[in-house]
């Protein structure tokens, strides 16, 4: 799988974050360190304990890693749950945060299938 097949994967824009960064080198850099991002988990644990001003910072520090990396699915469904947690609780977060875990995993899983392939 190359960068772009990763980018395809996750529904990203390649073309966008290669006018941005330059290089795939820095490319796979920054999104091999996605993975091992904590703002997911934070989003996760914040959502549970019903800390929902946490959970907008998390999903808002998502947003804008997802807008640098050009990870566009990941960075609309996370732009729609930190606008419906910016100002507290709303009933809709929750099916959002779900969308957000779909996305994120189909996210992950396409970076970690390129790193199986790039052996890294």
């Amino acid at each position: 799988m190359t960068l772009q097949e990763c980018y395809a994967a996750m529904g990203g824009n390649y073309d966008e974050v290669l006018g941005r960064l330059r290089s795939d080198r820095l490319i796979q850099k920054f999104v091999l360190k996605f993975v091992d991002d904590g703002s997911y988990q934070l989003l996760l644990d914040s959502m549970s304990s019903q800390n929902y001003e946490e959970a907008f910072r998390a999903a808002h520090t998502i947003k804008g890693v997802c807008q640098n990396l050009g990870l566009t699915r990941l960075l609309n469904s996370s732009s729609q749950l930190s606008e419906a947690l910016r100002h507290g609780y709303t009933p809709e977060a929750d099916g959002l945060a779900e969308q957000v875990g779909r996305d994120y995993q189909d996210t992950v899983g396409a970076i970690r299938a390129f790193q199986a392939a790039a052996g890294t």
